[in-house]
């Protein structure tokens, strides 16, 4: 039995040709490259995810070939700090995840420099987050809001627009600009500071790192389509270049907002360096993705699976009541242009079967070598918890009809639960069973075989008939499964613990 998947896309001519790329665009400029890092910087799974063979700590990996030139600033948009805007991936907030992006770049040698709060009005949280931040040891600058960003070009160049704007002290040739999340402040931030180096006689430069929409792919392939499923509370729309078009006669792909901005950044180059280096957006990006793709049938598949599955993602949003009628519209717009259908998804199917003859929320994987397999309720354990346990019996080539865990590790759990911990719902989430597992594999051969098999998980797909709790969203995430879920609660109690 094979447990991998086949691969599209060469991550290794990547990590080559993308630090030479960077390298080469450092070189045209004196003294200093400004790098606006888009999307997520090492655990880009939403990449992985279309590009199969693409690994999400790829950026990662390429920064750190050119980590001797290089230092990082961390972006984050002060009101999202006010706000406790979360980062969805990960469940967590953005300053949250700012202390995390630190550490992380930390522990593999990265330089971080510093952290910059955009869109800064004294906010009592953001003032409070600075404070932690220097009690890590990161400095920390303040830019500020400006009045008719960004059309107003002539308050922008001046001592009340970027002037008022801390000038970010950096040691390096390449400066990393990255965020948390979108909306951050990463591009006004990465101008102010050419801004401030032109002003004390510094050349330095603006390019952009952004893995999608892929610019040398066309702008209906399933993989550009796939971006804008996974942006769509953004409103990003891909679209030809225009400037790119008229200045070289080549079709790229690039999306609205850069598009619409471009005439503005380009006015910003063009005041603060004399004269613009760039005719197009697309020629500010340095992106190799598109050139690294080996199958574009695999990597195709890929990408109209992840239609899908944001296409259910929606529908559970709109349920729970994140989102409107129109993002959902966006989406079933977006599995039609890339000739796709829920039925396309083979876990869907017998995941629905399962419930209709069971009469009970039911869940179903699909394992990398194409089979199925199905979890049901029971009194002991829910669907998911079930199926977990289904399929570590398979890859551990275990009796189906083995129990892995006694009933007497279980019923204590339960009695915890329900008597002392006020959950209505007495069966096993898929951490709890987890846990119990391990307990369990301590006396049991079975049960320690089946705990070897977790890592067989990642990459594995799975829908459940009903809308899980968020510890068992939590947990399939950390495992690396892909969920979907019907857009409906199973029962009161299960409702109730997800709000």
């Amino acid at each position: 039995m094979t447990t991998q998947k086949k691969t599209g896309f060469d991550n290794e001519q990547y990590l080559k040709m993308q630090s030479e790329h960077i390298r080469e665009r450092i070189s045209h400029f004196g003294d200093k490259l400004y790098l606006e890092f888009g999307g997520k910087l090492f655990d880009d799974f939403h990449a992985s995810r279309v590009l199969p063979g693409f690994m999400p700590d790829s950026k990662l990996k390429m920064l750190l070939q050119l980590k001797d030139d290089a230092e990082i600033i961390i972006v984050i948009n002060s009101s999202d700090i006010e706000k406790n805007k979360v980062r969805g991936d990960l469940g967590i907030t953005y300053d949250v995840d700012v202390i995390r992006l630190i550490g992380v770049f930390r522990r593999f040698g990265l330089y971080v420099s510093s952290v910059v709060l955009t869109q800064y009005e004294k906010q009592v949280s953001a003032d409070a987050f600075a404070a932690r931040l220097e009690t890590l040891g990161v400095k920390v600058y303040h830019h500020y809001r400006i009045s008719g960003y960004p059309s107003n070009i002539p308050l922008i160049m001046s001592d009340e627009g970027y002037g008022k704007n801390d000038f970010v002290e950096t040691t390096r040739r390449l400066v990393v600009v990255t965020a948390p999340g979108p909306g951050s402040g990463k591009m006004a931030t990465c101008l102010s500071q050419i801004y401030h180096e032109h002003l004390r006689g510094k050349n330095a430069g603006y390019a952009k790192f952004e893995t999608f929409p892929i610019w040398n792919l066309p702008l209906k392939h399933p993989v550009n389509i796939a971006y804008e499923a996974a942006t769509s509370d953004l409103n990003d729309v891909n679209m030809i270049d225009p400037f790119h078009l008229e200045a070289y006669g080549e079709t790229t792909v690039n999306y609205n907002r850069d598009v619409e901005i471009f005439p503005v950044l380009n006015a910003m180059l063009e005041s603060i360096l004399g004269k613009s280096p760039y005719k197009s957006p697309t020629d500010m990006g340095v992106n190799m993705a598109g050139n690294c793709i080996i199958d574009d049938d695999i990597v195709s598949k890929a990408a109209r699976d992840e239609i899908i599955r944001r296409y259910y993602i929606g529908l559970c949003d709109r349920r729970k009541g994140l989102i409107s009628d129109d993002e959902v519209y966006k989406l079933e717009l977006l599995m039609q242009q890339a000739g796709v259908s829920t039925s396309d998804r083979r876990v869907v199917a017998p995941a629905l079967a399962k419930e209709q003859a069971t009469g009970s929320p039911a869940a179903a994987m699909e394992l990398p070598d194409g089979t199925i397999l199905t979890g049901k309720t029971s009194n002991l354990l829910g669907a998911s918890s079930a199926l977990l346990l289904n399929a570590l019996k398979y890859f551990g080539d275990i009796d189906d009809e083995k129990l892995l865990m006694s009933p007497h590790v279980i019923e204590p759990i339960q009695d915890l639960k329900v008597n002392h911990l006020g959950n209505a719902n007495p069966r096993l989430h898929t951490d709890e069973t987890l846990l119990a597992l391990s307990i369990c594999a301590n006396t049991s051969e079975d049960a320690k075989k089946a705990m070897e098999q977790i890592s067989k998980l990642r990459g594995c797909e799975v829908h459940s008939t009903v809308i899980l709790s968020q510890v068992d969203e939590r947990t399939f995430k950390r495992l690396g499964v892909n969920l979907t879920c019907e857009p409906k609660y199973g029962t009161p109690e299960s409702r109730a613990e997800e709000t």
